[in-house]
């Protein structure tokens, strides 16, 4: 299809927040601002050519009144796209985003089954939310219009838009992991959750290994269908439809990172995190709160290094930021408490004068800090117990332009399939391979060599959002799916290495 053509065809994303940030004054008024984050950067284009609109919850609640909608008008003005919202109420709010959504399908679909609420009324509020979302969307298609929906909230807006007698294209990306049937076949509303997805035209998800669950799942618990392809994408046959099923892993702005990471701003906060560690390594970790980062694993993986590895003493220092998120949940509460009682202990029984091991911070780096820090460190330490993708792994690589850092990544972060070749890559649960990834990491720090963050910031500047959404778009219309090239997968592979032993005092 030519670029004319594709333009005829009018875009709408929708996706549980939009891409703003509302504000409430001194005064008690209102002001909104627009998002940031490669999401927005790579789809503004995009929405702009295809007179596109962009529907979501802005964020608040039905009980705080103000002139949304002109405010919503006049952003949408300047950002060359329409802005439309999905009001929630306080209780929606409750039993949809933080019940069902982050309740139920975050930590099922993130392997932590003890954490799961099975709550009726979640699932109820959960219907009736896609619901809501589906009737805006309604109102604002036209004959041509493509839908795309995006992410685990909005699982059953197809559904909702089919029982309305829509037609068009419907698409949707899971940014999340995709769960095992062992698992899925947990949750009580198993076969909704598949139908519902199976009402969309096409389905990306992040990895090879979370289409594969899919396709198990639907294999398992779905009758009268027929799965056939390869390659990138995939062809799920079913009562006379055709839905494709697809690979898309998820990237960044490469040039942004890379920019502003030259930038004499960026150069100077650089030279000051390096004189405040004394020309030490530093070891840099930043997450969002979450049970499924994995940092206490990190922290625990840091003291055996610590322990097993003394000239790693007063040589490093471990930089672990935590971005503050639902404070007001008792499990989140806890972690918090956990992660911090760790980095007491370590600090406690190794700090010396003049050094500290673990430099915590609980805050939010704005992105220049964040791109100082991923210059400024000289190993990236990442390790989350189960992620989609890790955009901090290529973040870090992207704004790593003089070349030298290294990665430690988890073998259960979506990005660990484009980056085993050049990542060290580790098992975040193993406590020894991880502290041995550390010591190795550390002595390869202090060669002069060429290291492996080249390849990885060619990898991250070839595959970066834009080719993300080109070819999401592309895999919706086109006729040939051979074109498509087949993606990496990454199957941990056992290595002929002699007993490491129990780890002591961990």
């Amino acid at each position: 299809m030519n670029d004319k053509k594709k333009a005829e065809r009018s875009l709408i994303i929708v996706s549980n927040r939009l891409p703003i940030v509302l504000r409430k004054k001194a005064d008690d008024s209102w002001t909104i601002a627009p998002g940031s984050g490669g999401l927005v950067t790579a789809l503004a284009p995009v929405l702009k050519n295809r007179g596109g609109v962009w529907i979501g919850w802005p964020g608040n609640v039905m009980d705080e009144e103000f002139d949304l909608e002109k405010l919503l008008r006049e952003q949408g003005k300047t950002l060359g796209y329409q802005l439309k919202s999905v009001s929630l109420t306080r209780k929606e709010k409750e039993n949809y985003y933080q019940g069902f959504a982050n309740e139920v399908l975050w930590p099922l679909f993130h392997d932590f089954m003890a954490h799961c609420n099975f709550k009726p009324d979640y699932w109820e509020v959960y219907q009736q939310v896609n619901n809501k979302f589906a009737q805006v969307t309604h109102r604002n298609l036209s004959k041509d219009s493509f839908v795309w929906v995006h992410d685990y909230h909005l699982i059953g807006l197809a559904s909702s838009l089919r029982g309305m007698g829509v037609q068009n294209k419907l698409a949707f990306f899971l940014h999340i992991p995709f769960p095992p049937p062992d698992i899925f076949i947990r949750l009580p509303w198993r076969f909704e959750i598949l139908n519902a997805l199976l009402d969309y035209d096409l389905v990306g998800l992040q990895t090879i290994r979370d289409r594969r669950n899919f396709l198990q799942c639907v294999r398992r618990f779905v009758q009268d269908v027929n799965i056939n392809g390869s390659g990138q994408v995939m062809r799920i046959l079913r009562n006379g439809r055709e839905i494709r099923v697809g690979v898309f892993p998820i990237s960044i702005d490469f040039k942004e990172f890379d920019h502003l990471a030259r930038t004499p701003e960026v150069d100077r906060k650089v030279a000051e995190i390096r004189k405040n560690y004394s020309d030490r390594k530093i070891i840099f970790g930043i997450d969002r709160m979450d049970y499924s980062k994995g940092i206490p694993e990190r922290l625990r993986a840091f003291r055996y290094a610590l322990r097993h590895y003394p000239e790693l003493k007063e040589k490093v220092t471990f930089v672990q930021i935590m971005v503050p998120s639902r404070r007001e949940i008792t499990r989140y509460a806890n972690l918090k408490i956990e992660i911090e009682r760790l980095v007491g202990e370590i600090n406690g029984q190794f700090t010396q004068p003049g050094w500290v091991p673990v430099h915590y911070m609980f805050t939010t780096l704005n992105r220049e800090q964040l791109v100082a820090y991923y210059r400024a460190s000289d190993i990236a330490l990442l390790t989350p117990l189960k992620d989609g993708m890790n955009l901090i792994a290529k973040e870090f690589c992207a704004a790593n332009v003089e070349e030298k850092g290294i990665l430690i990544l988890s073998e259960f972060a979506g990005a660990a399939a484009q980056f085993q070749q050049h990542a060290i890559l580790v098992n975040p649960h193993d406590i020894v391979e991880t502290a041995t990834a550390i010591k190795n990491a550390y002595d390869m720090s202090l060669k002069k060599i060429d290291r492996p963050i080249k390849k990885l910031r060619q990898n991250v500047k070839k595959f970066d959002i834009f080719w993300w959404v080109d070819s999401f778009l592309l895999a919706a219309i086109e006729k040939n799916l051979d074109s498509f090239p087949r993606m990496d997968d990454y199957i941990p592979q056992a290595e002929d290495e002699s007993f490491k032993g129990m780890p002591d005092e961990i």
